[in-house]
């Protein structure tokens, strides 16, 4: 099985969200939650990072259904200094993820030209914090196999691959030679 080609949705989980990795926002960028009429920029910021899927406002509402009171609490953006948007994350949530209540990492994004800046480290500390402040005690993300990059930033922040069966082990066998020599499971 070629697991890159193949593009394959992968699961790695955090059993608890206690010693997050701190790490700071770069001189320049801010963060800020959600606003009311925010999707257009969440649906911009994804359309400019994701080179596979068809970004939309329908897609938003499908993820995160039309409740701003819950996104406001949940959704981060990150801005430039011209308060441009460079980067989101959702701290999002799943209450029947394994028959439990999980916090989730959701939908996590940076602009191309704002990549190799510490962005997304920064984006992972924000949205990890935001989670444990709203009570969760787990949690857990989905990538694809192509994705080697936030692969390596989700296991530096704790995440490890949830391996449910054989399929998963073989997935997970494949990719560690991929991602890093030093990324063992």
């Amino acid at each position: 099985m070629n697991i890159v080609e193949s593009n394959l949705t992968i699961t790695m989980i955090r059993n608890d969200l206690l010693n997050i990795p701190q790490l700071g926002l770069p001189e320049g960028v801010t963060m800020r939650w959600y606003e009311d009429g925010d999707a257009g920029l969440w649906t911009d910021i994804q359309s400019q990072a994701e080179q596979r899927l068809t970004i939309s406002k329908d897609l938003f509402i499908k993820e995160f259904g039309r409740d701003n009171s819950v996104l406001e609490h949940r959704q981060c953006f990150l801005l430039d200094a011209q308060g441009r948007g460079v980067g989101t994350a959702t701290a999002w949530f799943d209450p029947k993820y394994n028959g439990a209540y999980y916090g989730r990492i959701h939908w996590v994004a940076i602009v191309p030209d704002m990549r190799g800046k510490g962005l997304s480290k920064a984006l992972m500390t924000i949205v990890c914090n935001r989670l444990h402040s709203l009570g969760h005690g787990r949690a857990y993300l989905t990538t694809s196999t192509e994705r080697f990059a936030a692969i390596r930033l989700y296991y530096q922040f704790g995440f490890v691959p949830e391996i449910r069966n054989a399929r998963d082990r073989a997935i997970w066998d494949e990719l560690e030679d991929k991602v890093s020599s030093d990324f063992r499971i």
